[in-house]
Order: structure tokens, then C-alpha cells, then sequence
């Protein structure tokens, strides 16, 4: 785990991506580039405003996108009055970050490795694809609502072979889950790696045909945060006796501190 820094960055803009009833409900927040040592694809971010004050106490939770020579780009959907008020920062505008946060997800080279993205559960695969030493043994299946323009595939497109399917009517979704279960059939026969992020409902699918098949396979939860350092109690998942063969406590574990990547096997996200 890479160490933790608390800093002040300036906002260079925020870009809107895609258009859904006449407004821009995702964005990339980038922001200057952090004096991190380090950081690896799977870890995330708190963010506050300084123009928050006392308006909202609480920061929020972000993946880490990407991190360039330049920047540390972040990728949300606008969905709350937090992240309402986070699109609407300007060039030049402060936050307070602190990061990077949680473990990440495993890196193996030599493996096939299947990453499965749901919604905006894409953006912790775009600092993995763009920093994966051997990307032409990635490959993404990417499901989604709304318009693909509204979400970053090109950025993973452009690096590794992906799919996408978007979901409009029950018959779509019946369809990707169908093709996430022959996927993780085939890693699992290979030994392949599997890795998802994504909303809680996703995960318990692609959790339940890992299982089934036998693939090593590495979950990142979307919780909520509070505090994004173990002290609020705020995001704790239910974890399975596997997970307590290698941690200290059993039957619960925070996911800012153990997580947000458990290995399938260790959490019961059916009492999550």
C-alpha cells in the first residue's frame, strides 16, 4: 500500500461526458498531479472542496482514474448534491484530497486477465489497462445504461480489446449476464484472473459464477464513506471464513481499510 498524503490540488477542469436529457451527468475531474510516491490501479481518493466549509462535512470516495505526468484525473456520475456541487468546480478551484487510499487489484503479467466494468465501475480500469505491463493480455467486458459516449471506453479501448453492452430493455441484461458467465467459465478453465467493479447487484452476479466455476476472481465494492480511513465504522462488509484465515477479524471488515478489493471467496455480499 502506497503511502497515504493528505494535500491541497488545484482543479484544471472538468470535462463532461455525454449528454442524457440535455444534461452532462458524467465528468472527469482532473486535477493537478499529486507528490505521491506511488499508487496502483484499484485505490481511491477522498475529496472535499474548500468551498464546501461547513455546507457538507463529509468527503467523497473516488477510484483513481489515471494519474499522469500531469494530472490525477478522476471519472463520477453526478447522481447527489455532493457530486452535483463537485461538477460545477471551476480551473483554479481547491480541494483537499487524501490518498491513495485501500489496496488494489492484483497484477499478473503473464495471466490472461478478464476485467468486467458495470456503469462507472470502468474507472479503476483505465489506470490498469494504461499501466499494465503487458496490456495484450487484457480484455474488458463493459456493461452500461446509458450511452456509450457518456463513459470513458475509448481511454481502455484504445489499450486493450473490450467490449461493450448496453443495456435498454430486460432482454439485454439477460444477454450480458449470459456472456459474463461463458466468460468466467473460459478464465476459470485457464486459470485466468478475473477482476470486477461496479454496482452491488453486478458484482453478486459475476461473485456467483466465480464460485461456481472456480475462478480466481477479485471484487472491488462500491461502499459508502464517510471518512475513508477506518474511524467513522461507515463501510463495513459482511466477509466469509476464507477472509478470516488471513485477517484478524471475523464476520465484518471495513472496506476502506481491507478493501476495496476482496477476493471473491472472502465476502458475502448477499449481507452486504
Amino acid at each position: 500500500m502506497s503511502e497515504q498524503q493528505c494535500t491541497e490540488l488545484k482543479v484544471l477542469d472538468t470535462v463532461p461526458f455525454g449528454q442524457v436529457s440535455g444534461d452532462a451527468q458524467f465528468y472527469a475531474l482532473r486535477l493537478e498531479k499529486p507528490r505521491w510516491k506511488s499508487w496502483k490501479p484499484g485505490q481511491f481518493v477522498m475529496i472535499r472542496p474548500q468551498g464546501w466549509a461547513l455546507d457538507m462535512l463529509w468527503a467523497r470516495p473516488f477510484s483513481i482514474c489515471r494519474v499522469s505526468s500531469r494530472d490525477l484525473v478522476l471519472f463520477f456520475q453526478a447522481v447527489g448534491r455532493g457530486t452535483r456541487r463537485l461538477a460545477d468546480l471551476k480551473a483554479g478551484d481547491t480541494v483537499v484530497v487524501w490518498g491513495p487510499l485501500g489496496n488494489s487489484f492484483a497484477v499478473e503479467p503473464e495471466t490472461p486477465t478478464l476485467m468486467l466494468a458495470g456503469g462507472i465501475g470502468i474507472a479503476p480500469f483505465i489506470g490498469y489497462a494504461h499501466t499494465h505491463p503487458k496490456p495484450w493480455n487484457l480484455w474488458m467486458e463493459f456493461g452500461h445504461r446509458m450511452p456509450l459516449g457518456c463513459y470513458p471506453f475509448e481511454s481502455i479501448n484504445e489499450k486493450i480489446m473490450a467490449d461493450n453492452h448496453q443495456e435498454e430493455c430486460p432482454d439485454d441484461l439477460l444477454r450480458f449476464i449470459e456472456r459474463l458467465e461463458k466468460r468466467i467459465a473460459e478464465y476459470a478453465e485457464q486459470d485466468g484472473l478475473v477482476l470486477a467493479c461496479g454496482p452491488t447487484p453486478f458484482l453478486r452476479t459475476v461473485q456467483r459464477f466465480a464460485l461456481q466455476y472456480g475462478a480466481r476472481c477479485q471484487l472491488s465494492l462500491e461502499t459508502r464513506m464517510a471518512c475513508g480511513v477506518g474511524g467513522c465504522l461507515g463501510c463495513v462488509t459482511s466477509t466469509t471464513e476464507k477472509h478470516h484465515l488471513h485477517h484478524t477479524q471475523a464476520g465484518k471488515a471495513q472496506v476502506c481499510n481491507n478493501g476495496p478489493v476482496f477476493w471473491a471467496d472472502q465476502v458475502d455480499l448477499d449481507k452486504a
